[in-house]
């Protein structure tokens, strides 16, 4: 069960659909257990499930896989889209099969790729959303990399993400979401990403099967952190992951880990705007919110399992963490 986590705004951004339809969206927040008195405080987090089950939510509202944002999408086209991709040969294959739905598909926005001999550029047509959140726009890339990712079933590094708006105050966000910092200030109306032509023979190795347990993930897929394996960071987040069910490792065993000196990860992380005790504070927050979503625990043995010296200690630290208590994560403090 992932223990990943959200940041509110996106919350926020999504819900703004439903706000300029004039829909109260108290009962989709209730509905995905995300408390009302938390919802809009600025360093609120919230689980992967509670994500996707506000998305649900505004499927089920506006009956469009994009909330309304554009031209509709009725739901099933991603379905239908990945069944007429699945049986391609290869990622060249996929990428051809993506323009070609875009292009006979309502509402889809118009692909374009262009494969060049060391770099492929795949372009992505968004003048015709009316998405000032921005949100529909990212996780239309996402989803393009995210499954072209999955069919092949390797890492896809991306070389270059243009987003056309400029940077955003959450821009550190797009780290785990495409595993690189975009280029903000694109052409108007259009979004790219990049990556190497090498990767354009890799064979496809799923099958139908797969697909429906994929396609059953969605959308949470789309909202998790994934590991790219192309930073320090991420490679310090799977070493310490492990300290959630066993004994944390220091800086210096995760240095020797690495093969670099401790000094040589801390000037890494520290380039990359983290550091070895941040990324475990952050993947203690993401698993203290999980526990209390689920409501499986007290907080006194939460804070054991964590390793907290006293529950006191924990809730301190989850108020640093959250700008709330941990009981205002519990499902029975809904409002």
């Amino acid at each position: 069960m992932s223990t990943q986590t959200v940041p509110i705004h996106v919350v926020h951004r999504l819900l703004k659909q439903a706000q300029r339809r004039g829909t109260d969206v108290m009962p989709l927040l209730r509905a995905a257990g995300i408390p009302g008195d938390i919802a809009y405080r600025p360093k609120t987090r919230v689980t992967i499930e509670q994500m996707a089950n506000v998305t649900r939510g505004l499927w089920h509202l506006t009956n469009d896989e994009l909330f309304g944002i554009g031209p509709p999408i009725p739901l099933g086209t991603m379905k239908f889209v990945s069944l007429s991709i699945i049986h391609a040969a290869d990622l060249r294959t996929v990428i051809i099969r993506f323009c070609g739905a875009s292009k006979v598909l309502t509402g889809v926005p118009r692909v374009r790729a262009t494969f060049g001999e060391t770099i492929t550029r795949v372009e992505m047509d968004v003048s015709s959303l009316e998405d000032p959140e921005h949100l529909g726009t990212e996780l239309l890339i996402a989803l393009v990399h995210r499954l072209s990712s999955w069919l092949i079933g390797r890492r896809i590094v991306l070389r270059a993400v243009e987003l056309p708006y400029p940077e955003p105050p959450y821009a550190a966000d797009y780290q785990p979401m495409y595993g690189r910092i975009p280029t903000f200030d694109a052409p108007a109306g259009r979004v790219a990403l990049e990556f190497d032509s090498a990767l354009l023979v890799a064979p496809v190795v799923r099958g139908e099967k797969d697909l429906a347990e994929y396609l059953g993930d969605q959308p949470g897929v789309w909202y998790a952190r994934r590991d790219f394996g192309s930073t320090t960071a991420d490679q310090v987040r799977r070493i310490l992951e492990r300290g959630l069910s066993g004994t944390w490792p220091t800086a210096e065993e995760i240095a020797d880990r690495l093969s670099v000196s401790v000094q040589h990860l801390r000037r890494l992380l520290r380039e990359q705007k983290t550091s070895v005790s941040e990324i475990k504070e952050e993947i203690l927050r993401d698993a203290a919110i999980a526990s209390l979503v689920r409501g499986e625990e007290s907080v006194d043995d939460l804070a054991v399992r964590l390793g907290f010296s006293e529950a006191s200690a924990f809730r301190r630290a989850f108020r640093r963490w959250t700008g709330s208590p941990p009981g205002a994560y519990r499902p029975g403090h809904l409002s």
